[in-house]
């Protein structure tokens, strides 16, 4: 019998065979909150001299407890002494006897009554939550997201020379209630707000652009069909939302934390449907479809679709992602192909490249290229990691390539299990005259609860 067990047991079985009983409704609450306040410590020596004696059982095994390395020998409580009578009572082993059961009684009567008065008093709070509970299977998650930063370049980009090199500064706010109907499916409803605003020079950290109001971002609905089928509908949510991603890099920038599946994933922002077919044995096919704000098959005709197969190991991963996206009267199609390996001493290398056909009828742009080689791992008590691509940038305009080349770095450092600290250093170069480079210092402090 486990201890608690014990514990709950103990004041019936005393009662029983010593005729000893206190009703926990005759304990006043203030008293005990009194007692486990004052925790008070007693040694062998200050219990009745004829209660326990040297030699006698119950004396030897309190004076165990008191030597154990629990309590090295230190005094214990008299709570404690009456677990441990408990703990006799129930398991003696034949040690016990009448007068020595009524001795130990009598000495911690009232502790074991308090234990009593505890367990109901906890029973009575756990009911009361119970019953006035919103849901048993509804929860909520908070996250909470600061930046800080100053890019070098940015300004001159965006025409506001007067802002480059300052120290900006953006938040952001995001929850998530999540339902369970039927303890298979999930109900998912984002609500997020922040101080985002596009162009700032922190963007990096993909803050939400929500104008300081609460917004609901959106909202999903995740269910089984069946053993290997699983079904997802949402807006607000990507059609690739369900996809599977062979990556294994974390970084944290909005350039190139895609792993270099940039346009196949595709990113409609309105209604959505997904569906993925789990093999059982690492293999995973899914499709998507999405509409934009306006509906699905609008006349503006700008859905996606997209597939993705992919295949996850103990330690490595590839996947396959194809998607195109409704450009009015044309098509534009993408192919991405990622993987990575994890090594046994916790190092992820993780690569991937999108090509994409762009069908603009007129135009010289026809053809982008993307790629991307990251590499992460645990260093000290937190994530290090650094990475190089192109975000989807290089593209071919009337024979000439043009190309924006990203590097970076960061450190994901824990203080503790709801604080994150993240320094990011990163440099975008780019060969398109008369945008300038760029250098970003900054920091991203993540609170989870």
């Amino acid at each position: 019998m486990k201890l608690f067990q014990k514990l709950i047991a103990a004041p019936a079985i005393i009662s029983l065979v010593s005729g000893f009983a206190v009703n926990a409704a005759e304990i006043n609450t203030s008293d005990l909150s009194d007692y486990s306040r004052t925790n008070k410590l007693v040694s062998l020596d200050n219990f009745k001299s004829e209660t326990l004696i040297p030699g006698d059982w119950a004396y030897d095994s309190l004076k165990e407890l008191t030597n154990s390395s629990k309590f090295n020998g230190n005094s214990v409580t008299r709570l404690e002494a009456a677990a441990e009578l408990n703990n006799l009572i129930a398991g003696g082993e034949g040690l016990m006897n009448g007068a020595a059961i009524d001795r130990l009684s009598d000495e911690l009567g009232s502790e074991l009554a308090i234990m009593k008065g505890r367990v109901d008093g906890l029973e009575s709070r756990v009911n009361t939550i119970e019953a006035g509970s919103f849901s048993e299977t509804s929860t909520i998650s908070f996250k909470a997201r600061m930046a800080i930063g100053a890019v070098d370049g940015k300004g001159i980009e965006t025409g506001v020379t007067d802002g480059d090199e300052a120290v900006n500064f953006q938040y952001t706010f995001d929850s998530a209630i999540k339902t369970s109907f039927t303890g298979d499916d999930s109900l998912t409803v984002k609500i997020d707000s922040g101080n985002g605003i596009a162009g700032n020079p922190v963007d990096e950290f993909d803050l939400n652009n929500t104008a300081d109001h609460l917004k609901v971002d959106g909202v999903a609905y995740k269910f089984p069909l069946g053993d290997n089928l699983t079904v997802l509908v949402s807006d607000g949510y990507d059609a690739s939302k369900i996809f599977t991603t062979a990556c294994a890099y974390g970084g944290p920038s909005n350039t190139l934390d895609d792993c270099g599946n940039v346009n196949a994933n595709v990113d409609n922002a309105g209604a959505s449907a997904m569906a993925e077919y789990d093999f059982g044995n690492g293999f995973t096919a899914a499709i998507g479809y999405a509409g934009n704000e306006a509906g699905l098959m609008t006349t503006a005709k700008n859905d996606a679709y997209g597939a993705n197969l992919a295949y996850i190991a103990d330690n490595y991963g590839v996947s396959l992602t194809y998607g195109m996206q409704e450009d009015g009267n044309d098509n534009d199609t993408y192919t991405a192909l990622n993987g990575y390996y994890s090594f046994d001493n916790g190092l992820n290398i993780s690569a991937g490249y999108e090509t994409g056909d762009l069908d603009n009828e007129g135009a010289n742009t026809d053809e982008t290229q993307a790629y991307f080689f990251g590499i992460n791992g645990d260093v000290g008590p937190g994530e290090l990691g650094a990475a190089i691509g192109t975000n989807g940038s290089l593209t071919e305009v009337a024979g000439t390539i043009t190309e924006e080349l990203m590097y970076e770095a960061y450190y994901d450092y824990p203080l503790n299990d709801g604080m994150t600290i993240t320094p990011l250093v990163f440099i975008k170069e780019s060969a398109t005259a008369g945008t300038p480079d760029q250098t970003g210092v900054m920091v991203k402090t993540t609170f989870k609860f």
